[in-house]
């Protein structure tokens, strides 16, 4: 996924990545958020990932005005894994839409965000006795059935008022997508076989705290074409010996443009496609839920860094003030990224855009287009919006970055860098 481009790209081509509404000012700046991206760098430092809020409103109403059009009954929830930031996920709440959570930490900061713990799924193939006593306490109103011990948990925890929840099945749907993100397929750690989904059911249908509103299945992340959701819709379809529910969740996983070539689904094709099938295979009356993650928030943010070294060779290794502690999908995933001098976008030479890491590894893109780079430029990465900050990390001891809010020409730090005194933070004081 992380090959070169065999020509360079036009600079049109490379704002047509960055969130919706970036441009070129005058002088050839990128401009994101109506914010010029290296006064962005200079006021910030570097690395910071930078938030287009009216993108990321505008990509929200898309969700909501579909749903609504193709199936009244129905409710996104955002896979908050994806970007479980506070200002982020509170952005979302504020446009209509639930949380999808899968583990404490994500739980905390949904309802720090505000959202009304009814429109809270609560994921994991491993909800810890805590996990799941504070997703009841927080009157979580949804909770996905991953397993047998699940079941045994909530019947010790769950009260007199009971819990709503869903039973994840696995649908044995191969989704072509990098196979750490395909969730599925026969033998996935997520879900249920058919037969143990039967015994599930029976279980749930038997206990007097808990009631089985319906079921959920996930097929993949980062898909490409809607196929794969229409024969996850028509898997359950199949399912009869679960009987019918009152609540389907479709889950997520629709694609994003992460390079040129890339031509994911719009979301109306996605909520179409997945409503076309629901009528044909589901219950008229059902509720419907998405779990959009990725295709919410990647396009909606972009990472600037600084050129610390350039060292001409075979290929000049252009050398930046991050890398894998604030990026990991092209080491996890092999995904390629494109990026640009934010002063000077498009054409050039080809560049391999590395880290500051102690990792052979820690190469963010190879073969991208730089023209004449130098230490000093401020290089923009487009589409990292998703998985970057929840992967973030301090290998060699990184500070992990600020998030940076920028609409209509004002720019407002949502998350601070990370200091030195926070690295030491949670050390013990020897007695």
């Amino acid at each position: 996924m992380n090959a070169p481009r065999s020509s360079p790209a036009p600079a049109a081509d490379l704002v047509s990545l960055f969130p919706q509404g970036s441009h070129l000012d005058e002088d050839g700046q990128l401009v994101i958020g109506g914010c010029r991206a290296s006064e962005l760098a200079d006021r910030f430092a570097t690395p910071a990932v930078v938030v287009d809020e009216n993108a990321l409103r505008a990509r929200a109403r898309q969700y909501v005005r579909a749903l609504a059009e193709h199936w009244p009954n129905s409710q996104a929830v955002f896979a908050s894994k994806s970007f479980p930031c506070t200002a982020v996920v509170r952005t979302l709440v504020e446009e209509g839409l639930g949380v999808d959570v899968a583990g404490a930490g994500e739980l905390v900061v949904a309802l720090a965000a505000g959202v009304d713990p009814a429109l809270l799924v609560v994921h994991g193939n491993a909800k810890t006795d805590e996990e799941l006593a504070m997703a009841v306490e927080a009157g979580a109103g949804t909770i996905v059935v991953d397993n047998f011990h699940d079941i045994d948990r909530l019947e010790r925890l769950v009260g007199d008022s009971g819990q709503r929840v869903l039973l994840r099945v696995i649908p044995e749907v191969d989704a072509d997508t990098h196979e750490a993100m395909a969730t599925g397929h026969r033998g996935s750690k997520f879900g249920l076989s058919v037969p143990d989904a039967v015994r599930a059911a029976e279980r749930l249908r038997a206990s007097d705290r808990l009631r089985l509103d319906g079921l959920h299945v996930h097929v993949g992340s980062q898909l490409l074409g809607t196929e794969p959701f229409q024969r996850a819709v028509e898997a359950l379809a199949r399912l009869g010996e679960l009987g019918e529910h009152a609540v389907y969740d479709l889950g997520g996983g629709l694609g994003v443009r992460y390079t040129y070539g890339d031509r994911p689904p719009t979301v109306e094709e996605y909520v179409r496609a997945l409503t076309d099938s629901a009528r044909k295979h589901l219950p008229a009356g059902a509720r419907l839920l998405i779990e959009p993650g990725r295709s919410l928030v990647a396009e909606a943010a972009a990472t600037l860094y600084r050129v610390v070294t350039v060292k001409p060779g075979e290929r000049t290794l252009v050398a930046v003030d991050g890398g894998m502690a604030d990026n990991l999908e092209p080491m996890l995933y092999g995904q390629r990224f494109e990026a640009a001098i934010a002063s000077r976008v498009g054409g050039g030479e080809p560049c391999d855009l590395v880290g500051r890491h102690c990792e052979s590894g820690d190469t963010l893109i190879r073969g991208i287009d730089l023209p004449a780079p130098r230490a000093g430029d401020v290089v923009a990465v487009p589409v990292t919006g998703a998985y970057c900050y929840s992967l973030s990390n301090n290998y060699n001891g990184a500070r992990r970055p600020p998030v940076v809010f920028c609409r209509d020409g004002r720019a407002r730090e949502v998350v601070r860098r990370e200091t030195f005194e926070d690295l030491l933070r949670r050390d013990v004081p020897e007695a």
